[in-house]
């Protein structure tokens, strides 16, 4: 039985699918759609934190989007977009790796709640965490001026983990963009790669690229205009 990967659509999961399209596994693609903005029933049937994604293979159901990577990496990829501790760049790909969900998407959840209560983020804490996630964007927009890919001159998983937080992620929280060639740039050659097209016409064919500086609509915003909230 192939490994099944459950995917939420305009979420995160989406790096699931994306790196089981540039491994080129066989894998069953199952979606699920938002309820209307949060998980259905049918995620949190398989996880008790109704969380996406879920990846199933056998007996084993497994959650968390960098713990699904690594499973499918060494499990399925023979460590193919990981890099070995023998490689130059090893350090680094292990830091990027992990600043998507250590640092980056947090940050962004952190200002998407802040925005909740202070919507032009002018307080306290809206001041703080703008100037903050100022410097990282800043940060990784250096790394990228100066690397074609986070880890060096290879795609790796720390792509796969990071492109969601400067695309998708900005349906919710729709930051600016303007400015940070460097980010840009790469997004623009991240939507080039036929594992990255190929993986949003099997996961999310209707959801926009979101590669441009401009903050996109969010995503209650495309809800009310469908009619569906």
């Amino acid at each position: 039985m192939p490994l099944t990967v459950h995917h939420l659509q305009v979420s995160q999961s989406e790096r699931i699918v994306l790196l089981c399209e540039e491994l080129q596994i066989p894998y069953n693609l199952v979606l699920h759609q938002r309820a209307p903005i949060f998980s259905p029933q049918s995620i949190k049937a398989l996880h008790p934190l109704g969380q996406a994604p879920v990846i199933q293979d056998g007996n084993l159901t497994l959650a968390e989007s960098a713990a699904c990577a690594e499973y499918i990496i060494h499990i399925y990829g023979n460590g193919r977009l990981a890099l070995p501790p023998s490689h130059k760049n090893y350090a680094n790909y292990l830091y990027w790796f992990h600043f998507a969900n250590g640092t980056l998407q947090p940050h962004v959840l952190t200002m998407l709640q802040i925005s909740h209560l202070d919507k032009d983020m002018s307080g306290p804490a809206g001041v703080r965490s703008t100037e903050r996630f100022a410097k990282m964007l800043e940060f990784v927009d250096s790394r990228l001026k100066e690397n074609t890919w986070l880890a060096g001159e290879e795609f790796t998983a720390a792509d796969i983990m990071t492109v969601f937080t400067f695309t998708t992620m900005r349906s919710f929280y729709p930051y600016d963009l303007s400015g940070y060639a460097g980010i840009l740039g790469y997004l623009e050659r991240v939507v080039k790669r036929e594992g990255y097209r190929k993986a949003r016409a099997k996961g999310d064919p209707e959801l926009e690229l979101m590669i441009e500086g401009k903050p996109p609509k969010t995503f209650i915003e495309k809800l009310k205009a469908g009619g569906k909230l």
